[in-house]
């Protein structure tokens, strides 16, 4: 008859026993028998209660999926021949998205004759890695696949901003001014 190393439900070792004897005890306590490790030898049981314990396990199992941090990859496509304006405005974005603590996706895209002038997308993906030196690491340096050129940046550990272009100047917000509200009145008969 097989045995097992026997634990109760105080968390006492009572020993090797009978598999017979070990589920008796349980019922006898109105408990379940567990297995806790089966590649030993003889096996290890614990007298406890499994409704109890598959629900502190959920319990656990939700708290540390409350404290698990999900990072997300937001891609930012370029042409290589997107306009300086254009790189700016995304330039910004990319800088925002390291900033939330999100991966950032850089893609140029070549279609047709570009395929065979590929160094402007590389020197472009150069200048974004040179400028964004502060604020990222390079996770995956450029390579190309079919008819993109990509790259994946990273937040660095510091967050200092990168210098902004000198060419682009940061506009001021504007305020935008209040609707007045009119009392609405009803049309008379």
């Amino acid at each position: 008859m097989p045995q097992v190393r026997l634990i109760d439900e105080k968390g006492n070792q009572v020993g090797v026993v009978d598999t017979r004897e070990a589920l008796r005890m349980a019922k006898d306590r109105g408990l379940d028998l567990m297995e806790v490790a089966s590649g030993a030898n003889p096996p290890v049981c614990k007298i406890a209660d499994y409704g109890k314990f598959k629900y502190e396990k959920k319990k656990k199992d939700h708290e540390a999926k409350k404290k698990q941090v999900v990072v997300k990859v937001k891609e930012v496509q370029f042409r290589p021949m997107t306009d300086q304006h254009d790189i700016e405005f995304k330039f910004r974005n990319i800088i925002g998205f390291l900033e939330e603590g999100d991966k950032a996706k850089i893609t140029i895209m070549f279609r047709g004759r570009e395929m065979a002038h590929t160094e402007p997308g590389h020197k472009l993906m150069r200048d974004l890695v040179e400028r964004l030196k502060d604020v990222a690491v390079v996770e995956s340096p450029a390579k190309m696949e079919g008819r993109k050129l990509m790259m994946i940046l990273a937040p660095a550990a510091t967050g200092k901003k990168p210098a902004a272009s000198t060419t682009a100047k940061p506009k001021a917000a504007k305020p935008k001014p209040k609707a007045e509200s009119k009392p609405k009145t009803e049309p008379t008969t």
